[in-house]
């Protein structure tokens, strides 16, 4: 805690130290001692400012850091968002292949004897009938 003068404390400091130092004496050593405050005020101002500097370069770190989380987070959403249109893609495609089966399937055969399946042999040409003959 600072110790507080009141008005008569300095009035009788001022007294004790014109008769110790005397009058031409008093004046030099109230300006060294001005200039000695002033230099501690100074001082203290600095320090001050380093520890703002100090404490704004903090949050700036703190800020950065966010930021490269949005950058982080931006890229796995952009990433997301990316698969989810080719899901899309693919689910079309494969709608559309499913729409083309099902149309090719509800076409009628033609009975041509060039369409015909190969499993179906005449009883003429079966290999077995061969055999056994």
């Amino acid at each position: 805690m600072l110790p507080q003068f009141g008005f008569s404390e300095l009035l009788f400091l001022v007294i004790i130290a014109l008769v110790i130092l005397g009058p031409k004496d008093l004046s030099l050593t109230m300006r060294k001692l001005g200039q000695f405050v002033a230099k501690g005020r100074s001082m203290a101002n600095e320090f001050r400012a380093a520890f703002d500097d100090i404490a704004r370069q903090a949050e700036l770190d703190d800020l950065r850091k966010e930021i490269e989380d949005l950058k982080r987070d931006n890229a796995v959403t952009q990433a997301v968002d990316e698969l989810k249109e080719v899901e899309k893609d693919i689910n079309q495609t494969v709608l559309r292949e499913e729409a083309k089966l099902k149309e090719d399937m509800a076409k009628p055969i033609a009975s041509d004897p060039e369409t015909a399946s190969p499993t179906e042999t005449s009883p003429a040409n079966d290999p077995e009938d061969k055999a056994v003959s």
